[in-house]
């Protein structure tokens, strides 16, 4: 009997933890590390817990979470609060809701000075009436409402300028059974202007008196009764937005047109459909030819820091030509299905090449790719398809790479910078199977690839191997460059990752973060270190 054959720390099969190492059982059966509570909280903040993973449900995935952030916010609360706000304000992460279900549990589970502090970053977190409603609906599952509470909403509202109050107050109205009139009376601020105090009355009482132009065209617009009547409010005030117009009026092509010209950039790509759908966009139409020269500026996007998944979202939902809820259908405009691919790209701002060689690998495996797992509750996104799709931009970016598939086996992918998206998609959603993290490496070795780094997008849910992806590239290291990166970006928000957190050369970093590539090219040229 050879005893190495069932006790090495060299080579361990993935079903088994590698011996003296603190490894845990995955929700595949493999073994890998936990990660940090605070990388854990990254996680949920860049990535969410919505819709689950293919092992755990979004109930389960979503207690794991926060019992993490619950340990990060007893540990140091005031450094949550600091990462939240770090977050939401640079629009790193697709949605907001994490951070403000975060940012709610510091105000609700924190101590006094943490309860204290998060609160008053409401503001910064929580920078629309939507925000501030959904906020209020998740503080209420872990306090009362208190004094200090009430006197964040009331800050909310009043240190903002009376104008700019008054845009939010009728252009977000109301969200998770709350409007502006629940919070204002149950925050009772006092008005620091007569504006102010003209806008509070008209919330809770309706009284008209002393209301601003904007209001009061509101107002009008409300009463409107013809098309024609909504088409000469709108045209006299450009500030009104769609969000603002009676909803029997929303199927008019030209009320869009109207709306259309001032429209901002989110509330344009989040409306592609319902315009394609009433006739408003159309292949050669001039509204076409404007929507197509917004999405595409590098500029405006920057400005509205869209993130590159939020545009990969609404190129999936679009590209579908019906929507997510509902019977909305519509005829997808060729030209607006290229603008939000070559947007995509240009979200991740002016990433620079690291002029390395590089090994990318995509994990295409069941739990990656199958269609019942749905990034962010959009359907076809998968991670995979997101993996795919964050793989791309250093395609793009990087001159020296190769780039390959791997599941219980390696496949090599016909991967490019010239090739779009949904090629990309077809092909890693050819594969499936059990998960083995270590092929990359493996695959490095068997071609003799000299690689300055190996970067994993994975769910890190690996079991089917003869050994573990770190023990892989620690032999890749001996055998080929010891200074070689592993860098793993983690694509669900679970709590496992393939490298050891003892490796200095490995990073682990979540993949839904539009700093993402430039993270991926400062590691490997030592900007990191």
């Amino acid at each position: 009997m050879k005893y190495i054959q069932h006790f090495s720390t060299r080579v361990t099969p993935q079903s088994e933890p590698i011996p003296g190492s603190n490894q845990v059982q995955n929700n595949a059966g493999g073994f890998s590390w936990q990660v940090t509570d605070w990388k854990q909280l990254d996680r949920l903040l860049l990535i969410g817990s919505e819709g689950g993973t293919y092992y755990v449900d979004e109930h389960k995935l979503t207690k794991d979470n926060a019992e993490a952030a619950l340990r990060c916010i007893k540990a140091d609360g005031k450094r949550v609060v600091d990462r939240v706000v770090e977050i939401s304000e640079a629009g790193r992460a697709p949605k907001n809701d994490p951070a403000l279900f975060v940012l709610a549990m510091c105000a609700g589970l924190g101590d006094n000075t943490t309860r204290k502090y998060a609160l008053n970053m409401l503001s910064r977190v929580a920078r629309i009436g939507t925000h501030l409603f959904h906020f209020n609906d998740m503080v209420q599952a872990f306090r009362g409402w208190g004094r200090g509470l009430r006197e964040a909403n009331a800050k909310w509202y009043n240190d903002r300028d009376p104008n700019k109050l008054a845009y939010q107050l009728i252009k977000y109205r109301q969200r998770d059974g709350w409007s502006h009139q629940d919070v204002l009376r149950l925050a009772h601020p006092k008005p620091p202007t007569e504006q102010h105090k003209a806008l509070y009355r008209w919330v809770t009482k309706s009284d008209t008196e002393g209301l601003s132009e904007l209001v009061q065209n509101f107002v009008k617009l409300q009463a409107a009764e013809t098309e024609n009547d909504v088409l000469s409010i709108l045209s006299s005030n450009k500030s009104l937005t769609w969000e603002m117009v009676p909803t029997q009026f929303l199927g008019s092509a030209k009320v869009w047109d109207a709306l259309l010209s001032n429209m901002m950039l989110t509330a344009m790509i989040r409306n592609l459909a319902r315009m394609t759908a009433n006739g408003l966009l159309v292949p050669m139409s001039d509204a076409v030819t404007h929507v197509v020269n917004q999405i595409t500026d590098a500029d405006i996007l920057k400005e509205a820091r869209v993130h590159p998944i939020a545009i990969l979202i609404a190129l999936k939902t679009y590209q579908s030509g019906h929507g997510l809820r509902g019977s909305l259908k519509w005829e997808p405009v060729g030209k607006i299905v290229d603008a939000l691919d070559e947007a995509f790209y240009k979200t991740f701002g002016n990433v620079q090449p690291t002029g390395k060689r590089l090994l990318l690998g995509l994990d295409t495996s069941g739990s990656m790719s199958s269609e019942n797992l749905c990034v962010q509750g959009v359907p076809g996104l998968t991670p995979v398809v997101a993996a795919g799709a964050m793989a791309l931009i250093t395609a793009a970016t990087e001159s020296n790479y190769v780039m390959v598939g791997f599941d219980t086996d390696v496949h090599e992918l016909s991967i490019s910078s010239r090739k779009r998206l949904d090629d990309v998609v077809r092909e890693l959603l050819k594969h499936g199977g059990g998960t083995d993290c270590s092929l990359p490496m493996q695959y490095a070795m068997n071609k003799k690839l000299n690689v300055d780094a190996i970067v994993t997008w994975t769910d890190s849910e690996t079991w089917y191997g003869r050994i573990h992806p770190a023990q892989a590239m620690r032999e890749y290291r001996e055998k080929f460059n010891q200074n070689a990166k592993m860098i793993t970006v983690a694509m669900v928000a679970n709590c496992m990752t393939i490298e050891d957190p003892n490796d200095f050369n490995a990073l682990n970093i979540a993949g839904f973060d539009a700093a993402t590539p430039q993270l991926i090219n400062d590691f490997i040229k030592g900007a990191l270190d």
